[in-house]
């Protein structure tokens, strides 16, 4: 004879379940943490980190509370998205409080969206954290606004990593309203095409359009510089810039080039 699971057996057994809750740690300095963020990671039993979260804040869970490092950075070798949601699964049917730490936002180039959809599902109840985004973080540390009544009306958060089988952003298009409306366009994840990004951008952008790029934003290890988008890529590659990073281009950011040429050095910023 079959076993037949009743709907208050069910109800019985997720009662009995334990919670997951997708936590933004931020661009890595634990002070701009969210203070339900730090809530989070210190009533977590589970930590499941992120490649880009710093140890810091790490550093902020409670003793004996199981760390695991799910690392995800594009161009290195990383854990399954399946192999974490189902290891999320099981903990949270073993009754874990699971945090899930993400660096930055959850739902920011995060794939937070797809372990939300998949976990739930499964049946399991995420509550997200917002955390503040590498793009924010990045262009505060250099005291320059996104958005400026005299320079942009507006700022794009896009990525320039596509996943497989996906051709991407069309820059000459982005670049083109982006000039025509005055909108400052933060790329994230553009490190390892930068060539390709700098030539589409070129297409609809004037060459002499300022770019800052920021590496380790927010962290003791930060550094940064300003050019123009015509020596975006010869910049990066000069300057050995790499993974995380962030690109600004738009005139926001042309006070900082007026004062930094590319011939000076990069410049080191406390976190």
């Amino acid at each position: 004879m079959k076993n037949i699971t009743t709907s208050a057996g069910l109800t019985q057994a997720h009662a009995a379940w334990g919670q997951c809750t997708l936590v933004g740690a931020g661009p890595g300095d634990p002070e701009l943490l969210t203070v339900k963020a730090l809530r989070a990671i210190e009533s977590a039993t589970l930590l499941l980190v992120d490649d880009l979260v710093s140890d810091e804040v790490v550093a902020l869970a409670k003793q004996g509370t199981r760390i695991i490092h799910v690392g995800k950075r594009g161009g290195c070798k990383s854990t399954p998205q399946r192999f974490i949601e189902k290891l999320i699964l099981l903990a949270v049917r073993e009754g874990e409080r699971v945090v899930r730490l993400k660096g930055g936002d959850p739902f920011v180039f995060g794939r937070g969206g797809e372990e939300v959809e998949n976990l739930r599902a499964a049946g399991v109840t995420v509550t997200v954290v917002n955390g503040i985004t590498a793009g924010l973080a990045a262009v505060t540390s250099l005291g320059v606004p996104l958005t400026h009544r005299e320079h942009a009306h507006g700022v794009v958060f896009v990525t320039g990593h596509a996943k497989p089988g996906d051709t991407g952003i069309d820059w000459h298009e982005l670049a083109t309203t982006a000039h025509r409306v005055r909108l400052t366009l933060v790329i994230y994840m553009g490190v390892t095409g930068v060539a390709h990004i700098e030539q589409g951008l070129l297409c609809g952008l004037p060459h002499s359009t300022p770019v800052a790029i920021i590496q380790n934003a927010s962290q003791p290890g930060q550094r940064y510089v300003v050019c123009r988008l015509s020596e975006l890529a010869q910049t990066v590659v000069r300057e050995n810039l790499a993974s995380p990073s962030v690109m600004v281009v738009g005139d926001v950011m042309q006070g900082l080039l007026a004062l930094q040429t590319t011939q000076q050095p990069l410049r080191v910023v406390a976190g």
